[in-house]
Formats: C-alpha cells, sequence, structure tokens
C-alpha cells in the first residue's frame, strides 16, 4: 500500500503479520523486514525529529525496560545488551548501522509507522538504515539512527511501485492539522476507511509536503483516480 495511507493499530498490526505490536523497535520482525514506530506528539518518550526537508529521519533509541523495584530508565544509559549479554533492538541496529558504514554490509531497509493520534497511524514508508552513533543528552548516552527515505530507483530495485511516490515525510504537525481540518474523512466523498495524507500539488510538480494547504485527505478510490489523470 501507499506511502502516507492511514491506520488502525489492528491494520498496522496485520500489516506486519504479528498479533500486537508491544516494541517501537522491531529488527526483522520475525525474520522479515524491520519495522520502527514513531511519534512526534507532544507526549512522545522519545525525541525523534525530521531533518533535510522530510528526507531524513533521526531515530532515537530505546530506554531499558521499566522493573518491579527498579529505577528510572531515563537515568541510565539506553543498553546495547540486556543483563544476560545478548543484543537488545538498539544493538542490532546499531550493529547493522555500523556493519552498512564499514562496508561489511547491505543497508538495512526499515519500515517505518508513525502515531499521530490514539488509534490513528501513519505509513511513513520505507527507508535506509544509514549511520547510527551514541551521544550524550541529560547527563546519559543515548543511542540515534539516521534513516533516509528510500528513494524512486531504491523503490523500484525493491519491487514497491507504491514507494514510488514517496519523496519526503509529511511533518507530524502537518498531518494532525490536516486530519483535523478534513474530519478524519475524505475529502470527496466522506468515506472514512482507506484513508491517505494527499499531496495536492504533487512534489515533483513544485507542491510542498510542508504546509497543511497542500495536504488532503483522500480515500484509495479517489487518491487512484486522481494519480490516474497526473500527466
Amino acid at each position: 500500500m501507499p506511502a502516507n495511507e492511514i491506520l488502525t493499530y489492528r491494520e498496522m498490526c496485520d500489516r506486519v503479520g504479528i498479533q500486537t505490536l508491544q516494541r517501537g523497535m522491531n529488527f526483522q520482525l520475525r525474520g522479515k523486514r524491520s519495522v520502527l514506530l514513531m511519534s512526534r506528539r507532544r507526549n512522545a518518550p522519545y525525541p525523534d525529529r525530521i531533518e533535510d526537508s522530510g528526507r531524513t529521519l533521526i531515530y532515537e533509541g530505546h530506554d531499558a525496560p521499566r522493573t518491579m523495584g527498579g529505577g528510572d530508565p531515563k537515568q541510565v544509559d539506553q543498553p546495547e545488551r540486556n543483563p544476560q549479554g545478548s543484543l537488545t533492538q538498539n544493538g542490532w541496529f546499531y550493529q547493522a548501522a555500523r556493519a552498512y558504514r564499514s562496508g561489511g554490509a547491505a543497508c538495512e531497509l526499515v519500515q517505518v509507522y508513525e502515531k499521530i493520534f490514539d488509534g490513528v497511524w501513519a505509513d511513513n514508508g520505507l527507508f535506509r538504515l544509514v549511520d547510527a552513533w551514541r551521544e550524550e543528552r541529560d547527563g546519559r548516552h543515548v543511542f540515534k539512527f539516521r534513516l533516509e527515505v528510500l528513494d524512486i530507483e531504491g523503490a523500484a530495485q525493491e519491487s514497491a511501485p507504491h514507494d514510488l511516490e514517496h519523496a519526503r515525510l509529511i511533518p507530524s504537525d502537518v498531518k494532525a492539522e490536516v486530519w483535523r481540518r478534513d474530519n478524519g474523512q475524505c475529502v470527496r466523498c466522506g468515506s472514512k476507511d482507506n484513508l491517505h495524507f494527499d499531496h495536492i500539488i504533487p512534489y515533483s510538480k513544485g507542491g510542498t509536503s510542508l504546509l497543511a494547504s497542500n495536504i488532503q485527505l483522500l480515500c484509495a478510490r479517489h487518491n487512484l483516480e486522481k494519480h490516474d489523470r497526473i500527466e
């Protein structure tokens, strides 16, 4: 399905073929594609950010799980390994990124989903995991991962035609504004099913992802009809 598709939590879980997605970081989920969940809402637990006019996602690693009687995970370094010595999700993604940077492995492809509101998720598309590092923040060390939107040539090589139109991330605040303005329904028919964030003027024709005035909600049928008419 296209990037910028809007999903329920259940639909997202079905998309990746798992009953419940409990972790935000999922390296090679069930031996298949890696999946990251993100949120840039005001109460989001991690400060993920978008750079390069929407082409790059800087994703923060995740804290150790909170345990009964344990300390505050926000006060200690994000772990690369579990107490038993096995890699955490931070560790798996970190090693994959570093292996790619050193030329020892192919680039890991990662599917990214973003929480817009409770029960409302957006498919942000397919990304390349190109770098990872540790940095100090608030007196502790956290992981940072650099992911770049898969370009048109790369998407074609992955036999994923639905990614061809995905050139820039629509900022989270724009998605939220559009969802509220359009009342969570297709602007043409009022359908609340199979919705997408659609560029009124496509990015390839000079449109922008940065302004809500150029983004609208369309159902799958009207989104397809519109793209069939673009010359």
